[in-house]
């Protein structure tokens, strides 16, 4: 059996490569991205908008610093003024998404007792949850237990907008329960006794509840509040990530909701989207030993080289953390959580580590440019996993938590996908120029 899957594998490789050639001559979108890397336009939302160019007097695009737009409001804006205010703003966010609209003091009070309400899942629900696996993929953990969901809706098939909408909030609400849980139980694994589920606090912010949740304590404030901006940043990214793309893509063919959210956790748990922040932490774990004197510049260079030729690290030549199919100047959700996290090190004795991300991230900028011709910066995934880690987070949760957050965006995508009703269908162009006649197995 083992052979016959290698020939199969091998028959696989071969015939499904492509000539380069062939698909600049037919002039194919691969990706569906344009020659110049920017992503072809093929619909239009009102929830998230991306920048990071803009048109000269002669058409012609050139980089900006990078924006992003929740339904038209600039997010940094949105940050700033809930740290003035000094309150919670994932459930503000997610409101706004969902409708288009800011929510008053009492739409905002009514949402967050809807969530509080929902948070706890079925108790048949743990069961699936209780149920040790043999491996510790929490994305596989959660993409299991919400299509088991499914079963405790009383009309799970309907696309109705508003059972849409009571279970798209049902989701948001369950998610942090779900992860928390899921989490529970890859920590008790090996343990005789069931691992022990705190219920989730209705009184609490999703920040708070899922320290609550995880930890058995509610975790200070501090903590909280840049947990809530972070779970904010991840909140939307427009309609053309990967998992956003393949939600809509599923509930353009009308199916449920919860297929159509398993869709979106498959996606974000594949190793190009979700599990960056993972993959920085991991390199900056290998530089770290790698590099003796973390302030000899020439060291960090040297090191980074090695990286980028493929000689170290995975040997995937990859620098992680650098570069966005978008931005090119500056991310604004890097430049947030960069500030957050040179705070947090300050206060946990890790300024150290910090100036060596501040210095790999500038070194590989100028390294990429020189050796690759490209210009990138920093994205979201650079600083996100080292700020999780001083939060006492474990990276098995990095891309849970990613989903955590994104389901807030996945459901308003969705939601707009229905109303919006036109199935996503593109084309492809066989790599056969001409019919193969049929050969009998007797001549094979």
């Amino acid at each position: 059996m083992d052979n016959l899957l290698e020939k199969i594998a091998r028959l696989e490789e071969k015939h499904n490569k492509l000539d380069p050639e062939f698909v600049k001559k037919k002039n194919i979108k691969l990706g569906l991205r344009n020659l110049d890397g920017t992503g072809v336009v093929v619909g239009i939302t009102s929830k998230g908008q991306v920048r990071g160019y803009e048109k000269d007097k002669w058409g012609k695009s050139r980089p900006t610093p990078g924006k992003i737009y929740y339904c038209g409001i600039d997010v940094e804006e949105i940050v700033d003024n809930i740290e003035k205010e000094k309150r919670f703003g994932f459930e503000e966010v997610a409101y706004l998404l969902l409708t288009g609209k800011l929510p008053t003091a009492e739409d905002l009070h009514g949402f967050l007792h809807e969530l509080g309400v929902k948070r706890r899942i079925p108790d048949v629900a743990k069961k699936v949850i209780r149920f040790n696996s043999r491996n510790n993929d929490q994305m596989g953990a959660l993409h299991a237990a919400v299509s088991s969901l499914h079963k405790f809706d009383p009309d799970p098939r309907s696309t109705d907008i508003r059972d849409v909408t009571r279970q798209c909030v049902d989701l948001i609400a369950k998610f942090p329960t779900i992860i928390a849980y899921n989490y529970c139980v890859l920590r008790s694994n090996g343990s005789r006794t069931h691992p022990t589920f705190v219920p989730p606090e209705s009184s609490l912010s999703t920040a708070q509840n899922f320290f609550y949740m995880v930890q058995g304590k509610i975790p200070d404030d501090e903590i909280a509040h840049v947990f809530d901006i972070a779970l904010i940043l991840h909140a939307e990214h427009g309609g053309g990530n990967n998992s956003t793309f393949t939600v809509r893509t599923v509930s353009s063919s009308l199916t449920d909701t919860y297929m159509a959210m398993c869709a979106g956790i498959a996606s974000l748990s594949g190793h190009l989207h979700g599990g960056a922040n993972e993959a920085v932490m991991n390199m900056m774990e290998g530089i770290k030993k790698d590099v003796k004197d973390w302030n000899d510049d020439d060291e960090i260079v040297s090191c980074l080289e090695n990286i980028l030729d493929g000689k170290s690290g995975d040997r995937s030549g990859k620098i992680y953390g650098l570069g966005h199919a978008v931005y090119t100047i500056s991310d604004p959700r890097a430049t947030i959580l960069k500030e957050k996290a040179r705070t947090f090190a300050s206060k946990k004795g890790r300024l150290d580590e910090f100036n060596l991300y501040e210095k790999v991230a500038e070194q590989s900028v100028r390294l990429i440019r020189r050796k690759k011709g490209k210009k990138v910066s920093p994205n979201v995934d650079f600083y996100s996993g080292f700020v999780y880690d001083m939060m006492g987070i474990p990276s098995e949760l990095f891309t849970p938590i990613f989903a955590m957050s994104r389901i807030a965006g996945w459901s308003a995508h969705r939601i707009e996908e229905i109303i919006q009703g036109r199935l996503i269908r593109p084309a492809y162009i066989s790599s056969w120029n001409k019919p193969i006649t049929y050969t009998p197995i007797k001549k094979r």
